[in-house]
């Protein structure tokens, strides 16, 4: 088991469509880290970088409390009304909408991430359904805790259901591919859970501990791949690839050695600089030829899930930017609010006041 000392978090966002897909069996798509720094005394941080084989645009939702939802289009959608306002990122592929990462007024945040071995199993229609699109959003509508989460994941009294999504890659075309991901969420008290989706079924890793997450293979075995390594029970050097595995072994060495932050912005700061090591570079090239395409890093966040902050960042922007939740008006019968990052406009610092009215119903289930 991972037990870091200052774990630190690397936030994917949307890893979701992050990492997203074996486009076919040559072209493997590497995507996103998430980590955790949840005993730096300062406050619970939760970061990570998006990874993913073309630009997609982003757009900041400040979602309010009482927004009613469907799991997805389908036969016998799971229907719920958001108990808690959440600040979220969603990636859109043309007007589709996918929400991947944010965190909710509770100081919930949750994180999608591309995992090849994901299965959601066959869609039992007895079963009320919420699509992987939706996942995120639904855990951060509806609790406070990673405990509160899990419960109702591991219930099974719904069913995640799987998504194809538009993929293109330069060089090999446009095809929809299938969604796979694995979930990872975080709470104020520093608790952490990842939660995969494997011959159908939830496989949780509940522990405060648990504070790196990557691609494949799955969490388990890269917990004994972890092992090999120096500092953590075996005598190989920091590995440097960009592949998941090695990823994941510098965001837990890194975290791991950390000096003591001061305040919250040398905790963020900190954070930032483990993301930004566990990115990937502006590359259509591998020097791993089973790999010819590797994602490269398209943005990055930071939830503060202490203080209730939201930082962005896209990597071609020399801005940084974030939300304030105390700046929303999260009440039920509030206006939806959004900031669109499509146009690259050069937002920098606290964008609360920058957000305008947004329509809620474009985060549904996209119909390709």
């Amino acid at each position: 088991m991972y037990n870091s000392r200052k774990s630190v978090s690397i936030l994917c966002l949307v890893c979701f469509l992050a990492g997203i897909l074996l486009f076919s069996a040559s072209v493997e798509v590497s995507a996103c880290s998430r980590v955790l720094s949840n005993d730096n005394e300062q406050a619970v941080l939760l970061g990570r970088n998006m990874d993913w084989p073309e630009r997609t645009g982003t757009v900041m939702w400040a979602l309010p409390r009482g927004i009613k939802r469907d799991g997805l289009p389908g036969k016998n959608p799971l229907v719920w009304t958001a108990k808690y306002g959440s600040v979220v990122a969603a990636s859109y592929v043309g007007d589709k909408a996918f929400v991947s990462d944010g965190m909710n007024e509770k100081g919930l945040g949750a994180n999608l991430l591309w995992l090849d071995e994901a299965d959601f199993g066959v869609r039992d229609e007895s079963l009320p359904g919420v699509s992987i699109a939706l996942l995120a959003q639904y855990v951060l509508d509806n609790f406070a805790t990673v405990d509160e989460a899990v419960k109702a994941l591991e219930s099974q009294e719904f069913q995640v259901a799987a998504l194809n999504i538009p993929m293109t890659i330069p060089g090999y075309g446009t095809s929809l591919v299938p969604a796979s991901l694995h979930l990872a969420l975080a709470d104020k008290s520093g608790d952490s859970a990842i939660i995969e989706y494997l011959a159908g079924k939830p496989v949780v890793y509940h522990d405060r501990n648990y504070t790196i997450m990557t691609n494949s293979p799955t969490f388990a075995e890269q917990q004994e791949n972890l092992k090999q390594y120096k500092g953590f029970g075996g005598d190989k050097p920091l590995p440097g690839t960009t592949s998941a595995a090695d990823r994941f072994v510098r965001a837990a060495y890194y975290s791991k050695h950390l000096p003591q932050p001061t305040n919250v912005r040398e905790a963020v700061a900190a954070m930032l600089s483990i993301t930004r090591n566990a990115s990937q570079p502006f590359s259509g090239v591998s020097p791993d030829p089973k790999n010819p395409y590797t994602s490269s890093t398209i943005w990055r966040t930071v939830a503060d899930l202490t203080n209730g902050y939201y930082y962005y960042e896209s990597t071609i922007s020399p801005y940084l930017v974030w939300a304030d939740f105390s700046k929303f008006n999260f009440n039920a019968g509030s206006a939806a609010l959004k900031l669109d990052l499509r146009k690259n406009a050069d937002y920098y610092g606290d964008v609360a006041k920058e957000f305008v009215k947004g329509d809620p119903t474009e985060l549904k289930v996209p119909k390709f």
